[in-house]
């Protein structure tokens, strides 16, 4: 049967009813409101090739970044399928932060598949650094794929969506932690009732809600869960909420029959989610499919307007607190040639124990050095000429006493022209100061450890002290480069988080005769015009000791910059 090309991982002996496919064999349907309705109905519910067919088009149809890997890019990497490991005991990345692969009616060896996939998957994409859906979601697409190939490529599709205004799935914490935080609010909003069971029931609600796309995404029996898929396909990430939202209406109607009256007890936040969870996975025993989605749509003045803004208000605040990663990410083994790295300050041993400190998304970029003073001289005007341009770059220092400091400095030195002459802060919270010699430390952001001190606000006093820089609108933020299509770090281009900035967000500043790193009561650094004699001090911004001597000379100072391996 034609449906069988589609269906080769599957185990047809657990599909039940769904093995027997029926109804239309094609989709004439070009009008996108019409293939909405289609989708919400069922349409191709009930026949598996067919619903094969109809995802490949709809992903296909997809803007995706201009490269993006597809099915001949896995078969490169995986080689004949002869020769793959058969075992389903290939971990997972660390990024789905422990999240299983859903077995979903499919046989023992498609888990293996899946697990292939998905560590392929993360070779290609680095810049994931928490999914825990794609496992979820990789099972799924494995029932409608021909082989692993075409798995892999429309799960890449998914992920390198670069549509304005349109996301598939998080991938980073922060975005998955505002998810879960705006879940709340439209709980709260649109499921009164059931948010009050869960504030009556449990310690922390947030815990509860962090699971709400695992709900849908690995709780929800397949034949709930495909049905989901058809529209999510067609209408984004939004049916992700609607649904939640519809199960924890009728998790509640659960728990008010069940409890027939009484009054809930507060209990342990765990067993109210282990509660939901078996509700959830048992669901197929009094919610249809169909009644499920038709609660979902139900829910009235659920826009996609309404949700961009909580999603977008949420992760600002997320940015303030300084929330925004999980772990602690691994040190990253700098691939670095001894034979062609050259550095006079540092051997390439502590380059490498620099590049574990660097933000993920440039770990795998090569060091490129941009100014020496062994080379170009002591010379500020021709240090701004050689690092201007280069975005992100990393300030070494080595004094005439033997020390060596420095800094990861995130932010283009063209920065400093937007207030002319006039000495200004710029950068983001990703800078950091650091010293090697004569001990290695790095300090990093105040308030990275010590997100209370986010909440520190301008009054009207303080706006009217700081820099018109200061006083524009922040167009560079995080909450505004969606429009790039890219995935980008938590504190990237977002100049000062509307924090004090007299204290807690000094980063970088520089003029005609000085460079600064690190302000508030003191500088981290100070280098004069010559790049010959400097200062370091204690400051607010890092909470950092002198990083050596408090005043210095510089014994020789370097430059460099970020080559991406992957396009160089």
């Amino acid at each position: 049967m034609a449906e069988l090309n589609y269906g080769s991982f599957v185990d047809w002996n657990q599909m039940g009813d769904q093995a027997k496919s029926s109804g239309p064999t094609k989709v004439d349907c070009k009008d996108l409101k019409e293939f909405k309705q289609m989708a919400r109905q069922g349409y191709w519910a009930k026949n598996h090739s067919l619903r094969a067919q109809v995802y490949q088009q709809l992903i296909k149809a997809i803007p995706c970044r201009t490269v993006t890997p597809d099915a001949e890019v896995y078969r490169d990497i995986m080689g004949n399928a002869t020769t793959k490991k058969r075992s389903s005991q290939i971990p997972l990345p660390e990024f789905v932060d422990g999240s299983p692969v859903p077995q979903y009616c499919l046989k023992t060896e498609a888990v293996a598949s899946a697990h292939r996939i998905i560590n392929c998957l993360a070779g290609q994409f680095p810049d994931i650094s928490y999914c825990p859906s794609l496992p979820a979601l990789t099972s799924l697409l494995l029932h409608f794929s021909v082989d692993e190939a075409q798995c892999f490529e429309h799960i890449s599709r998914i992920l390198a969506c670069n549509e304005p205004g349109k996301r598939l799935l998080d991938q980073t914490f922060l975005a998955y932690e505002s998810s879960c935080i705006t879940f709340g609010d439209l709980a709260n909003k649109y499921c009164t009732a059931a948010h009050k069971l869960i504030v009556a029931t449990s310690q922390d609600v947030l815990e509860v809600y962090a699971d709400w796309q695992r709900w849908v995404l690995g709780d929800l029996p397949f034949g709930h869960v495909v049905r989901v898929l058809d529209v999510y396909l067609v209408e984004g990430y939004k049916i992700l909420y609607r649904v939640a939202v519809a199960l924890l209406k009728f998790y509640r109607k659960h728990k008010a029959a069940a409890q027939g009256g009484q009054d809930s007890q507060q209990q342990d936040s765990g067993k109210v989610k282990a509660d939901i969870q078996a509700f959830i996975r048992g669901i197929g025993s009094t919610v249809t499919p169909d009644k499920l989605l038709e609660k979902a749509f139900s829910i009235r003045l659920f826009s996609r307007k309404e949700i961009n803004l909580l999603q977008l208000t949420n992760e600002k605040s997320l940015h303030q607190k300084g929330i925004t990663v999980k772990q602690k990410r691994q040190n990253v083994q700098l691939a670095l040639n001894p034979d062609t790295f050259s550095s006079e300050i540092v051997s390439a041993k502590e380059m490498r124990d620099i590049w574990s400190w660097i933000p993920e998304r440039f770990a795998l970029c090569q060091p490129q050095l941009l100014f020496t003073t062994s080379t170009h001289g002591c010379s500020l005007n021709r240090f701004y000429s050689h690092c201007e341009g280069h975005e992100p770059t990393l300030l070494l220092i080595r004094t005439t006493d033997g020390d060596v400091c420095g800094a990861f400095l995130s932010t283009d030195w063209e920065e400093r022209k937007r207030n002319g002459n006039k000495l200004s802060f710029f950068g983001t919270g990703e800078c950091f100061v650091f010293r090697l010699k004569p001990e290695m430390e790095r300090y990093e952001w105040v308030v990275i450890r010590h997100p209370e001190l986010a909440s520190s606000i301008k009054t009207q006093d303080q706006e009217d002290k700081t820099s018109p820089e200061d006083k524009a609108p922040d167009n560079n933020s995080v909450l505004q480069l969606d429009k790039g299509g890219s995935n980008l770090s938590p504190f990237l281009s977002a100049h000062h988080f509307k924090l004090n900035s007299k204290n807690t967000s000094m980063f970088m500043a520089g003029n005609f005769d000085s460079i600064i790193v690190g302000g508030g009561d003191g500088n981290a650094l100070y280098i004069d015009s010559d790049l010959n004699h400097g200062r370091t001090g204690s400051c607010t911004t890092f909470d950092n000791p002198p990083l050596c001597a408090e005043t210095f000379q510089v014994g020789l100072l370097e430059v460099w910059g970020f080559q991406d391996i992957m396009t160089s």
